[in-house]
């Protein structure tokens, strides 16, 4: 049978006409609040802390097992990110070697021209 508020009043009353009511006070506060199946014993919280342990193992394993899966999952996102910045830097890169190459072509045919003109000129002359 349970303890509850009217039994643990009832033995208060009781123990104060045996003890008094200092003494009924003292025993009553070495009563737990509540029944003693509520009460947890040695024996509960080494079992709860073995429990709580191998929790804390297995949680251990999945968030090292997620942090693996998200340093390959970003490993593999940066070499796709620098493939195609390498990409666009060789497009770029050949884009202006082909605009130099045009304006070096272009005036060595001017000079060229120039110089012919200048030889035909001296050629005339003499």
């Amino acid at each position: 049978m349970g303890l509850d508020e009217r039994a643990r009043h009832r033995l208060y009353l009781r123990l104060e006409e045996v003890l008094g009511t200092e003494e009924a006070a003292t025993m009553m506060e070495h009563l737990p609040p509540v029944g003693w199946g509520d009460v947890a014993t040695r024996r509960d919280l080494e079992q709860l802390e073995v429990a709580t342990r191998r929790d804390l193992e297995q949680l251990a394993l999945v968030t090292k097992k997620d942090l693996e899966q998200h340093a390959l999952a970003t490993r593999k996102d940066l070499e796709q990110l620098e493939l195609r910045l390498e990409a666009r830097f060789e497009a770029k890169l050949e884009r202006a070697f082909r605009v130099q190459t045009f304006r070096f072509m272009a005036f060595n045919t001017g000079l060229l021209t120039v110089l012919l003109g200048l030889a035909v000129a001296i050629a005339r002359l003499i």
